[in-house]
């Protein structure tokens, strides 16, 4: 492990060997905290990344009752596409010992993703300090579905909602995203990238920090919480 400007990095040959190394990191946090208060908050971002992650994790050893899941943002896709993040959260991490996991939604139901988050809003702002989140990052620099790009961007990175609809111009789909300082209300926040072209992203977002091209430098810089990068190069 290494830092730079602060933020704690951990480096591996390979995304199997990040994702048993976060996971039993994650799972270790889990149960400090379910042993400290009783119960736990997991936040974890959707796409493909993560599977090998969700493949260790849902094998972990930890009291998963006491366990409460949610996404950092959701496409707003029919819950059965194969676009669909809560799709995959169903199918690759509440299973095996996650299975007793309890899991919070985004998806609402609601034609539009404005409305799903003024539903949402009180239950997820209601919701105790996280205690682990979980952010990917995408190569234009976006993390949750706070894209440079789309409109909504200033909200996200500053209001202090819990929820926001996105419309991202150079990706697919509205999103429902967890805002900046909802996310970063949290113990522990990690970052798992995969990939050079993604880590010369990142290293440009912490040397030349400008959230309006590189939303991610607005995360690691924000100094409210400790961040954990966790890269491999494949």
């Amino acid at each position: 492990m290494n830092k730079i400007e602060g933020i704690n990095v951990n480096t591996f040959d390979s995304n199997q060997a990040l994702s048993s190394s976060l996971s039993k990191r994650i799972a270790e946090l889990l149960s400090h905290a379910i042993e400290e208060k009783g119960e736990a908050t997991l936040v974890v971002s959707g796409g493909r990344t993560p599977k090998p992650l969700f493949a260790e994790l849902n094998e972990q050893s930890i009291d998963w009752s006491k366990v409460t899941i949610l996404l950092a943002d959701e496409r707003w896709v029919l819950p059965d596409s194969d676009d669909s993040n809560d799709k995959l959260i169903k199918t690759c991490l509440l299973k095996n010992k996650a299975a007793a996991a309890k899991y919070v939604s985004l998806f609402t139901g609601h034609e539009h993703a404005e409305n799903a988050a003024k539903a949402l809003e009180t239950r997820i702002a209601s919701l105790p300090t996280f205690d682990v989140v979980v952010l990917g990052m995408g190569n234009d620099g976006h993390t949750a579905s706070l894209f440079p790009c789309c409109e909504q961007l200033e909200a996200g990175l500053t209001q202090p909602q819990a929820l926001i609809a996105t419309q991202p111009t150079t990706a697919p789909y509205t999103r429902l995203s967890l805002t900046k300082q909802r996310l970063l209300n949290s113990h522990n926040v990690f970052f798992h990238i995969t990939g050079d072209d993604k880590w010369s992203v990142l290293q440009t977002a912490l040397e030349q920090p400008d959230p309006k091209k590189y939303p991610i430098s607005d995360f690691v810089h924000a100094g409210t919480t400790p961040i954990n990068v966790y890269y491999s190069a494949a």
